[in-house]
């Protein structure tokens, strides 16, 4: 079955300052579809037009060109319907203080024209682990739990798509694990999400597709799979009773580096060579391996590979 778009964006330009000495392309020509259901990662260093995308589906920045189309509704033709279609959950935690969470949510309900008997605060704070802090003020909440109850904020109104602007910046270790737990079980009952973030591994956890931005360019779309399947080089360390070197004629590329705590670290490309080759070459001078470890490269060598130009 052909899930249908959550999001579909054409073209869409959109150039800070019209004149041309200095006109900057927050976004140049940009192209892309989300699709129902996914969690959908869209990263890029600072400066490469992400948060200038979200303030145009938000409707805060108005582009100049290309077509934005979300669930289904055209951000020109009904832009109320876009906004209700979408949540968003800003980086900056901006709560009044004052009010309990419960309070807040209902307030927000009200902001959207909710009655209140199709309101669904309780089943929201649930879902963000907050029950137990429905009636507290906002002011004693602890900083995971603020930034749990801006997702609660952005789904009063049931949108069927919920952006999360970097969600775990100064969140700890812990807490960034209770916060996907949430996103993951928002994501299982068929919420789609858009996340933006810087951690690498983060996007690599939770993402199924990921857009990379650079300077207002869409520089790669694709399956985090994919994305990782691109780095060509691989490393083994290998701890050897003794070191002795080897000839590095005939190596066919295969990088040989030697520690001095009896350390062995060996790069290749992994399309041309295999690890039992590798293993073959140190025995083949006598070489008694104890330990080998693997570091497979991750999705911030990709990153930096395809932004670095």
């Amino acid at each position: 079955m052909n899930k249908k778009n959550a999001l579909k964006v054409e073209k869409l330009t959109k150039i800070y300052s019209k004149k041309t000495s200095n006109a900057v392309k927050a976004l140049n020509n940009l192209n892309l579809e989300v699709k129902e259901g996914e969690i959908f990662g869209l990263l890029g260093p600072n400066g490469a037009g992400k948060t200038t995308f979200l303030n145009i589906l938000a409707g805060t920045v108005v582009k100049n060109s290309g077509s934005v189309n979300v669930w289904g509704y055209d951000l020109d033709k009904n832009p109320r319907k876009v906004r209700s279609s979408i949540g968003i959950v800003p980086q900056e935690i901006n709560l009044d203080a004052f009010f309990s969470p419960k309070n807040l949510l209902e307030l927000q309900a009200g902001l959207y024209g909710i009655p209140k008997k199709d309101r669904i605060t309780d089943t929201i704070l649930k879902l963000v682990s907050l029950e137990k802090q429905a009636n507290a003020y906002a002011r004693s909440l602890s900083g995971g739990m603020k930034r749990r109850l801006l997702i609660a904020k952005a789904m009063v109104h049931r949108p069927p798509i919920l952006v999360l602007d970097e969600p775990t910046a100064g969140v700890d270790v812990e807490l960034r694990q209770k916060l996907w737990n949430n996103v993951n079980v928002l994501n299982k009952q068929g919420v789609t999400i858009i996340l933006t973030t810087h951690l690498m591994y983060e996007a690599e956890k939770m993402c199924n597709r990921i857009a990379i931005l650079n300077k207002g360019d869409l520089v790669s779309l694709d399956t985090t799979e994919n994305l990782l399947n691109r780095i060509k080089t691989k490393k083994i360390i290998f701890r050897v009773k003794k070191i002795i070197t080897i000839d590095p004629k005939n190596l066919n590329g295969i990088k040989f580096l030697y520690k001095p705590n009896n350390e062995v670290v060996v790069s290749y490309e992994r399309s041309k060579h295999k690890i039992g080759e590798i293993i073959n070459k140190i025995k083949s001078v006598g070489m008694e391996i104890y330990d080998i470890s693997t570091d497979e490269g991750n999705l911030e060598d990709v990153f930096i590979d395809l932004t670095k130009n």
